[in-house]
């Protein structure tokens, strides 16, 4: 069987994710963050052509750096200062050595994503992640502009976090008139993270380079943003793997892992490798009858199971061991 498997970087190969180290550098950036998640959920609920899930947060902090004064070394010192999931560095390391080809995709910085990749043993070339200017923006960044900014996040920070139509105003000004008539604003636009179909789009560049159908792919995401690689991949026919994931990867993918160890995986994989789906399944389904033990190993195999109504249980499963792996990270 094919050996070739994508990885989401934050969450199953590293935690927490670059945003938890940088931030604090910036203040009431925590309370910016949670407006621009309430305004992406009502986006989304709009079906806005071409957004894709997160991509206001993303903006928003790349904002929130620009007026932190954060440079691209600081997103390459973070990653230096990083750890990795655990189990990472010994699944990635027995999969190179078994002849895999390992790729990420990821949401994550450029600077930050290759930095951790290279930690890994995983080849640049083999990662996508978004792209970000960060000291060319320093530079294009005047003084008015960065008054308007500032002027942007006090309204934004005033707001009451319950209350929908005043942040869908304010924040709808921002993004569709103050933002675009700033010189800086409109490099922020242009922008596009690295999440939702534009990960599919990802995988299948990679998939045509190597010139291996999506039905021979392995893939593993936890976020919403992995969502709909996970959806492509499983429709056909490949391995898409939630890990610590939330219910709309729960409900994307074919199986999924609940643990605080990513290497729990490795014997899932060897019988990918070994027989493709149908091994992978007669596997994943006898430990999930066994069950896990502790906080690792808990699997379940989805794609055939009425995920509508039947997998409550698991969504709460994985919310808690996923908590679990990210306090022990940031410990």
């Amino acid at each position: 069987m094919s050996n070739y498997i994508a990885f989401d970087l934050g969450g199953p190969l590293k935690q927490p994710q670059i945003i938890n180290d940088l931030l604090q550098l910036v203040p009431d950036s925590n309370k910016v963050l949670e407006i621009a998640e309430r305004y992406d959920e009502q986006l989304l609920r709009t079906e806005t052509p071409e957004y894709e899930p997160g991509d206001i947060q993303v903006l928003m902090l790349i904002i929130l750096l620009l007026l932190g004064d954060v440079k691209e070394a600081d997103i390459t010192r973070a990653a230096s200062e990083s750890t990795l999931t655990p189990g990472a560095l010994d699944l990635v390391t027995g999969l190179l050595t078994d002849g895999w080809r390992i790729f990420c995709i990821s949401t994550e910085y450029e600077q930050y994503a290759i930095h951790i990749t290279h930690k890994l043993g995983i080849y640049a070339h083999n990662v996508a992640s978004t792209l970000l200017p960060l000291d060319n923006m320093h530079t294009l960044l005047t003084i008015q502009e960065t008054t308007v900014f500032r002027q942007a996040i006090d309204s934004i920070v005033a707001l009451n976090s319950s209350d929908i139509v005043q942040i869908k105003q304010t924040m709808g000004k921002f993004f569709s008139i103050v933002l675009p008539t700033t010189a800086i604003g409109k490099q922020i636009q242009q922008i596009k993270p690295v999440r939702g179909r534009r990960k599919t789009d990802a995988l299948k560049r990679f998939a045509e380079k190597y010139q291996e159908p999506l039905s021979k792919w392995v893939v593993v995401g936890d976020s919403v943003a992995d969502a709909d690689i996970l959806e492509q991949v499983d429709s056909q026919g490949g391995l898409a793997i939630a890990f610590n994931g939330g219910s709309h990867t729960l409900s994307s993918a074919t199986m999924s892992l609940a643990s605080t160890h990513i290497s729990d995986l490795k014997d899932i994989l060897q019988a990918w490798k070994k027989g493709g789906r149908k091994e992978a399944k007669r596997l994943v389904q006898e430990k999930e009858k066994r069950g896990g033990v502790g906080n690792r190993a808990h699997f379940h195999w989805l794609t055939e199971r009425d995920r509508t109504k039947g997998i409550d249980d698991i969504i709460q499963l994985h919310a808690r061991i996923g908590q679990i792996a990210k306090q022990s990270a940031e410990k």
